[in-house]
């Protein structure tokens, strides 16, 4: 897993950051900005700042952050001028948004902020619907508004053209003021914040919602805050019920606020159509006199802090139901509290300020087990930890092995502290004098020290009771070579010259050490004194704040910000040294263990905070079957208790029941490696294949596989499995793999061969790496309209299930939806707004009826209507993957290199999710992870991309044309320009793939299409050929082969989806080959060829490198471009591309 940050503000209003992979914090940048509060999420972190402002702190990502400005230069035809700006006074203005109701002239378009910085001039759009326009980019209609076309025709009255321009977001890595409102009213300096909403229901990706409180009891909105707009565009206040002193918002749609008078009130309503909600609803504290002062809330949690710092959990919180059922305390004091990702939970105790973490936070135990203080020192304090441990063990502080460092308090500690506190006081300020003056131990600053410094260290250890018996006891004086004594006899020789002292230790009364009333002997090392050293150990760090919305931690996630660091741990062992300590020591344990004893009988009375929550105890047993196979099964059980409303204890037992035969598949599947003689991990030029339900599958291929005679069916060839779970597959014959999750996680392969149901096995553990994934199941809700009741579940008897899946064959219904094997629930069920077709505001979409084409608006002929709902659901595997971090993916390619060094780097494409082009630098054989990426600039969302042998870099955009990228070479890695390449006609395609010379593409109804034409003079091609149809997805090897996943292709061996086929007949006189080979049918989603170029028999294309680039012929607009390829003998055609800007 990626490392995340825990942020926090210590009482100095200094920001330090935590990494779920370090043991320090970190000091945030632009430390001179002092902070009140912070709310962390992953990509940014927003704060308050001493100023009363809000700031926010954006992470420099390898895709910058850029935002659209677009609008429309509209004009009217009139028969003295043609087409001109004078436009009817019923019209639209002349420079408008796509609705015409906004003037936007491009005069009047200025930068958000002073955090923005334009990226480009204005330049004309010329696409539209995926296809190119005339010159100038104009598109035509009859009329205001309505539908546009490329070509002018004889009735054509009105035209317009998109005008676009891209601002760059710069003020990353730093805090950066949010810009004040422009109009409006002026909100009042804040007093909180509040971050959160990034997964309410089917938000677009990047959503954020902000809630700020003011100084004046006010709640403000910020809108318009998603991944192109960090910063937002305004506040928007909204109404309460009352003074508001605190605000908290949880991921989903969960907000909750605290009243000045001590009340919380939750806010309902919140939705994809309204996050902002409407209303608000009251929930009372247990006690009227005791109200809330904090509030923090997740997913399916609520915690606050009551005016008496106890701790509070909010029982039963989950979206359907947000205000809870009950109140359970947690018996513990802190002063603030913070709800995280996975509903993990933060506090800052009330008396050590210190940041606590509480373990056992579940799914099925949300209230935790305990809390766990953390331990991990400031960044700056690495270069003094061996000196502050050689500080303690001179001083004299051997407390064997109940030693704790200072910075490791607990709730027992309290009261020694309290003891402490006036020996602290006395010796803080002469401490920091003496660490700034100099100490005396130093001869050349000796004469800078005072006497009377060296008096007052002596007065203040001379007041430190010891016991008497305990120094009759010791052969020696406890403290006889400590360093405080030492620095004493050296100072006063230094500050009296040669004055003689009688006894070094005259001074000092008997050691006395009563640690009757302590809780632990690592208390007396709360306050060392290394005097001896020429630094003062740093105090326990203060906390005032702490978020932790931008820290994935998961239950089994193990940190090591519980331990000390290394850097600091001394030998414990090395106290044996001391004998004289032995009864000592041993008398200060018998002491703390009475003492323990004595508080915790004390307490008993005390209810435990876990023992009101749901707990749950796990085991297991053996139970007989009494049908087959009439044997004794193992079962796992579980007891699970908990309180109820009345205050009453119930609960319930589980026993779960699973047939697994997952060591039985091991085995078979190690046999069959045996008989075929397959041992280790995969070749480099293997065929790799993921199925339906994301299992990776790897096939050897021969030299028989594309022969031109006879070649070896495909159906012959042997799959085996591969540890891991992805969604697609790329690689090349150097070795490197690459795999995209159901997450759009980025996975590289590690060279391993084992993980899944071979975990365990022996050679199958190197390189294998815990894996996990999160996916979708879908199930869908059916009505039919009657004219009595509108739209209701009452059906046809011929009609589908009310509740289905897509086919409307199988019943599908919540409650008896269940996960896939092996995978468990992590959401609620939603409404999914993004189903193909589009929807409208509830989600529905409408057809004549079942089955037809779906769309997401109602016209008089729809009698019928469904709508998606989805439900995540993750696994957790393992297998030869580790993660690339942090962009997710949709679409990758490796280039598929036929021969290359060990050294040489490969060239690596890819889509963002957000429909980003990037290139991956630096990756090679060695480092098959690469780098870092670099973000190459498109006019629009891209869906795919693809990599030839030679560079011939190919993509489609969103509006399903297709783009040839200019001048990529090994030289020039990211090219220059995009060429625009048209689609066939009234399609869109959805993805393509390049080989050595040929490029396929596959496009939304399942038709394969092949560019004929390309040539080194014209990369691009010429015009699509229709090849096949039913097609899901395509490969092109480095010979040009052609694989597919078909679904249901007519002569196929089996007519179920998934078949893997094989293009017969390829060759350089025919590259679209003659027929097709079935291979096995069904259950398969993705294959990859792009690796194999092994072929003996194949006719290789000569071809010799060309050191000057090709010139590409110049387009309408005059642009052009170059391309670094080899020569290839293949018919030229003449061009039809244009150049558009990056």
């Amino acid at each position: 897993m990626p490392s995340s940050l825990l942020w926090a503000v210590d009482v100095h209003g200094k920001v330090y950051t935590l990494s779920t992979a370090s043991q320090y914090w970190e000091l945030c940048r632009d430390a001179s900005l002092e902070f009140k509060r912070l709310a962390a999420v992953k990509q940014c972190c927003w704060g308050i700042a001493s100023d009363q402002q809000i700031y926010i702190y954006v992470h420099l990502n390898e895709v910058p952050i850029r935002y659209q400005e677009e609008t429309f230069e509209n004009q009217r035809w009139n028969p003295m001028d043609g087409f001109c700006d004078h436009l009817l006074p019923s019209d639209r203005w002349q420079w408008s948004d796509i609705t015409g109701l906004k003037h936007q002239p491009l005069k009047e378009f200025k930068l958000a902020s002073q955090h923005w910085e334009w990226e480009s001039n204005w330049y004309v759009d010329e696409n539209i619907g995926g296809e190119p326009t005339d010159k100038g980019g104009w598109t035509y209609a009859i009329d205001f508004p309505a539908t546009y076309t490329k070509s002018k025709r004889w009735n054509s009255c009105v035209r317009r053209r998109r005008w676009i321009r891209y601002r760059r977001y710069k003020s990353c890595n730093t805090w950066a003021k949010i810009p004040s409102q422009n109009t409006g009213p002026l909100p009042d300096p804040f007093h909180d914040i509040a971050v959160g909403g990034w997964e309410i229901t089917d938000e677009p990706l990047g959503h954020l919602s902000v809630w700020a409180v003011t100084v004046l009891g006010k709640v403000f909105y910020r809108e318009n805050i998603n991944d192109q707009n960090p910063e937002g565009s305004s506040w928007t206040e909204i109404q309460t019920v009352g003074e508001v002193v605190q605000i908290a918002c949880g991921p989903c749609d969960l907000v909750c606020a605290v009243l000045w008078e001590g009340q919380l009130i939750m806010r309902k309503g919140l939705n994809r159509e309204n996050p902002k909600g409407n209303s608000w609803q009251i929930i009372e504290p247990q006690n009227s006199g005791n109200g809330f002062v904090q509030v923090s809330v997740g997913v399916n949690v609520l915690w606050a802090v009551t005016r008496d710092r106890k701790m509070w959990f909010r029982r039963g919180v989950c979206s359907e139901n947000p205000i809870g059922t009950g109140w359970i305390c947690m018996n513990i004091e802190m002063m603030m509290v913070n709800v995280g990702l996975n509903d993990q939970v933060w506090g800052i105790g009330s008396e050590d300020r210190s940041i606590y973490f509480r373990q056992g936070v579940t799914p099925t135990e949300y209230s935790g087990k305990a809390w766990k203080v953390i331990v991990a020192n400031r960044d700056q304090d690495r270069s003094s930890c061996a000196s502050s441990a050689t500080s303690l063990v001179s001083a004299g502080y051997f407390f064997g092995d109940e030693v704790r460092w200072p910075f490791q308090p607990s709730t027992s500690d309290v009261d020694f502290s309290l003891e402490m506190e006036g020996i602290a006081e006395g010796t803080e300020n002469i401490l920091e004098t003496i660490e700034r003056d100099g100490c005396p131990h130093n001869k050349d600053v000796a004469s800078s020290c005072p006497e009377s410094k060296c008096d007052a260290v002596t007065s203040v250890f001379e007041n430190i009771s010891f016991n008497d018996e305990t120094s009759e006891k010791s052969p020696q004086p406890i403290f006889e070579s400590t360093s405080a004594q030492s620095w004493l006899a050296g100072g006063r020789q230094a500050l009296q010259d040669d004055a003689k002292l009688d006894d070094a230790h005259s001074g000092l009364s008997p050691v006395n050490l009563d640690l009757a009333e302590t809780s632990s002997a690592s208390a007396a090392a709360i306050y060392p004194f290394g005097i001896e050293e020429h630094y003062v150990t740093d105090e326990q760090s203060l906390w005032a704040w702490v978020s932790g919305g931008g820290c994935d931690i998961e239950a089994h996630t193990q940190l090591s910000w519980f331990n000390v660091q290394s850097g600091q741990t001394f030998s414990i062992q090395s106290f044996s040294s001391y004998p004289q300590q032995t009864v000592w020591r041993k008398q200060i344990v018998q002491q703390l263990i009475e003492r323990s004893k004595r508080e915790v009988d004390d307490f008993k009375h005390y209810e435990q905070a876990v023992e009101q929550s749901v707990w749950i105890k796990k085991g297991t047993m053996q139970w007989w079957r009494d049908g087959k196979p009439h044997k004794w099964t193992d079962v796992k059980v579980a007891l699970e208790q908990f309180t109820g409303n009345d205050g009453k204890r119930d609960g319930i037992f589980f026993i779960y029941y699973t047939y697994n035969d997952e060591k039985k598949l091991a085995v078979l599947s190690l046999a069959c490696f045996d008989s075929r003689g397959i041992h280790g991990p995969p070749s480099h030029q293997a065929i790799w294949s993921v199925t339906c339900k994301g299992d990776i599958f790897v096939s050897e291929p021969s030299p028989s596989l594309e022969a031109t005679s006879h070649p070896m069916p495909s159906d012959q060839l042997y799959w085996r499995q591969i540890g891991g779970h992805l969604r697609m597959i790329e690689c090349n014959n150097q070795g490197i793999v690459w795999g995209i999750g159901y997450d759009h996680t980025t996975w590289v392969y590690t060279g391993g061969h084992g993980g899944g149901f071979f975990q365990g096995l022996t050679g199958s553990t190197d390189n294998i790496y815990t894996q996990s994934d999160v996916m979708c199941v879908y199930i869908y809700e059916n009505q039919r309209w009657n004219p009595l009741t509108g739209y209701s579940s009452r059906g046809l008897p011929t009609d589908r299930y009310m509740w289905s899946d897509a086919s409307g064959l199988q019943e599908c219904t919540k409650a008896h939806t269940k996960p896939p094997s092996q995978w468990t629930w992590v959401s609620d069920w939603y409404i999914d707004f993004n189903a193909p077709g589009g929807t409208d505001r509830n989600g529905w979409q409408f057809a004549a009826d079942f089955p037809a084409s779906y769309h997401g608006y109602k016209t008089m002929k729809d009698f019928v209507r469904r709508r998606r709902w989805a439900r995540k659901c993750k696994t957790v595997t393992t297998g030869p993957w580790f993660e690339v971090a942090p962009i997710g993916l949709r679409d990758l390619s490796l280039i598929p290199s036929m021969s290359q060094s060990a050294g040489d780097q490969v060239a690596l494409w890819a889509i963002s999710t957000k429909g980003d082009v990037l290139c991956r630098m630096g990756v090679t054989k060695q480092n098959a992870m690469g780098v870092s990426w670099l973000h190459i600039g498109t006019d629009q969302p891209f869906v795919s991309v693809s990599i030839g042998t030679y560079y011939q870099v190919w993509a489609i955009a969103k509006d399903g044309s297709a783009f040839y990228r200019g001048s990529v070479s090994p030289q020039n890695s990211t090219g220059d320009c995009w060429y625009h390449i048209p689609s066939p006609s009234k399609q869109k395609l959805i993805q393509v793939s390049v080989g050595r010379t040929s490029v396929c593409a596959v496009d939304e109804n399942g038709n394969l299409w092949f560019r004929q034409g390309i040539s080194p003079s014209y990369p691009q091609g010429s015009v699509w050929k229709h090849v096949s149809t039913n097609v899901r997805k395509v490969s092109v090897g480095p010979l040009d082969q052609v694989w597919i996943v078909a679904d249901k292709v007519q002569g196929s061996h089996s007519l179920s989806c998934g078949t893997v086929c094989h293009r017969l007949g390829v060759q350089p006189q025919e590259p679209i080959g003659s027929c097709w080979d079935y291979g096995i049918g069904g259950g398969w989603d993705y294959v990859t060829v792009r690796a194999n170029s092994m072929d003996s028999s194949h006719s290789r294309v000569q071809s010799t490198p060309v050191q000057e680039p090709v010139k590409l012929p110049p387009t309408q607009n005059g642009t052009a471009g170059a391309k670094s390829i080899k020569s290839l003998v293949v018919e030229q055609h003449e061009p039809d591309g244009r150049a558009v800007k990056c």
